[in-house]
């Protein structure tokens, strides 16, 4: 019976050892680390001749492209993370960078690039168009930028902002790892003693980036000897510094509507109704064709008369009066797209002011869309370098900015202008068909405060309404008419209404019927005036403008003439 029994209790034994390799190969399979490697290409998101790019400390969805040992950053890429102010010309094939007093100019595919100094040979195109992409070489973009930048394998480390960084050191080789997990696919193996620089500790592993910026994780147990490394700024790229030609005291300026050749001769009788203004403003030119061209209603005498009387000149130039007269078609995106035309109309600008003694420029480029935006600002870039170089003082106009019209960028024009105007006005407008304050001080305080976060005060002008507007509502049509300053109290008097002021808008205000219809009135008056003159006042701006000479009344001048000499 016990022979009988030892086939079994071997078998028996057999069957445990088995099982329990078997168990224990599953435990030892369960809690040994995994030696797989990570399909690199696959954890960058790169294909054939990509890069990823590790940005600080973090890897962005956007990639690089290496080209012949050269590494390229897309335009758009160039942009959002490293510096704005390149501008491209896709139809002439340029590449332009402006700085405070110089235009730099790169064709596609050239290894050169070109400036007020000269040709300058390179040894790889400056910048390169695959498909419909434009690519910019990184040493390039390092001539106008402060970044840094170093290639690898498979992507590259770009710094733009440097400072103090945790460090720790490897205890013994280990892995750096995809995850935190001893599974996880091996991103690099470490060695002791190599530092890594510690960007998110967990509970039992670390998230940490190697020398060579491979970004991964490592576990706690394997890592000791913390410390802190100060990182050294790179400064090679030292921006110039953008001057400014500013007036003593506080700017106060009116503008001169023209209206034609004829309007020159009204200058006395402005000057004389527009008392302590130290800036005329006339409105002489209008764009007046898609390739860079405008109509001039200048006049040499008008320009010397008003410096005899101790006035500046800053002659307006505006894309719409030409086409409001005439009816033609101008497309000021077909100038300003075009850096042909955009140059020949800038350079036509500054020729003219010099002929005519002129002492500034003021843009008034209104309507634009935002499909202009980029262009407009590069055209005010390239005009202002040509302003400072001959003496010009360079002023702006602009809508009270909202976020619907932010591509204006009144922050890049508090740069390379020398003034900003803001057309405090407008908040209910000619046309709109919705009744409402020309310009409540609410709207005008905002205005002015979103302004201020993007423009230096001293570069701030803001423009006051010397007009009021009427609306009338019958049934659901709403027209309106303008009523200037100077003539709303007579307008009143004849309708018999008298107006109560309104502490919201800091404005007299009044409404009355007349048969089916309703008319309403925020009057812009000495005293609204004078509120809107205090704001400013208080957040000390540059100075004044007012739309426009012919509007105002003695009172109202005083006021301002009171304000420029605060």
């Amino acid at each position: 019976m016990k022979k009988k029994m030892i086939p079994v209790i071997v078998a028996l034994v057999l069957i445990l050892l088995i099982g329990g390799v078997g168990f224990g190969g599953k435990i030892l399979e369960k809690y040994s680390y995994g030696k797989d490697p990570a399909d690199m290409d696959e954890y960058y998101g790169v294909s054939q001749g990509q890069m990823a790019i590790i940005l600080q400390d973090e890897m962005i969805g956007e990639k690089a492209v290496l080209v012949d040992g050269m590494v390229y950053f897309d335009l758009d890429t160039v942009h959002r993370y490293l510096n704005e102010g390149f501008y491209a010309d896709i139809s002439e094939q340029r590449l332009l960078y402006t700085t405070a007093g110089d235009t730099a100019e790169a064709l596609f595919g050239a290894r050169e690039y070109s400036d007020g100094a000269g040709v300058h040979p390179v040894e790889f195109e400056v910048c390169r168009m695959e498909g419909e992409t434009l690519y910019l070489a990184a040493d390039y973009v390092k001539q106008y930028t402060n970044y840094d930048y170093t290639p690898f394998d498979r992507h590259v480390q770009v710094y733009t902002q440097w400072g103090e960084k945790q460090t720790m050191e490897i205890a013994k080789d280990t892995q750096v790892r995809q995850l935190g997990g001893i599974k996880s696919p091996i991103l690099r193996e470490m060695e002791k003693g190599e530092v890594v620089e510690l960007l998110e500790e967990m509970e039992t592993w670390s998230k940490v980036k190697t020398s060579d910026s491979i970004i991964g994780y490592v576990e706690n147990k394997r890592l000791e000897n913390p410390g802190t490394e100060t990182e050294v700024p790179v400064t090679d790229y030292v921006a110039e510094e953008y001057t400014s030609i500013s007036r003593p005291g506080k700017v106060s300026l009116g503008f001169h509507a023209i209206g034609g050749a004829g309007g020159n001769a009204t200058l006395s009788e402005m000057l004389a109704e527009g008392t302590g203004i130290n800036v005329i403003a006339p409105t002489w030119f209008s764009l007046s064709d898609s390739e860079g061209g405008f109509r001039s209603f200048a006049d040499a005498q008008y320009v010397a008369q008003a410096h005899g009387q101790g006035l500046q000149v800053w002659a307006a130039w505006d894309n719409f009066n030409y086409r409001n007269e005439t009816g033609e078609e101008v497309s000021s995106y077909a100038v300003l797209s075009s850096t042909t035309k955009r140059r020949q109309l800038a350079g036509s600008m500054v020729e003219t002011s010099l002929g005519l003694g002129l002492d500034g420029v003021n843009i008034d480029f209104e309507g634009l869309t935002e499909e202009c935006g980029e262009h407009y600002v590069q055209f005010l870039k390239e005009l202002s370098v040509l302003c400072r170089k001959n003496g010009l003082v360079l002023s702006v106009d602009n809508y009270v900015p909202f976020h619907f019209n932010n591509y204006y960028r009144l922050d890049i024009q508090g740069v390379v202008a020398d003034y900003v105007i803001i057309m405090g006005y407008d908040e209910h407008w000619h046309g709109s068909g919705d009744p409402g304050s020309v310009a409540s001080i609410e709207y005008v305080s905002n205005g002015l405060d979103k302004t201020l976060e993007q423009v230096p005060e001293g570069k701030v002008i803001n423009a006051l309404p010397f007009y009021t507007i009427l609306w009338k509502t019958e049934g659901t049509e709403v027209t309106d008419q303008y009523i200037t300053l100077n003539n709303v109290q007579d307008y009143l008097q004849r309708v018999n209404v008298t107006p109560q002021w309104d502490e919201t808008t800091c404005q007299n205000y009044a409404e009355w019927e007349s048969g089916a219809a309703r008319y309403q009135i925020w009057i812009e008056d000495v005293e609204s005036i004078e509120v809107k003159l205090n704001v400013m006042k208080v957040k000390n701006l540059g100075g004044v403008a007012v739309w426009r000479l012919g509007y105002g009344t003695p009172e109202a001048w005083e006021k301002v003439a009171a304000y420029t000499n605060s």
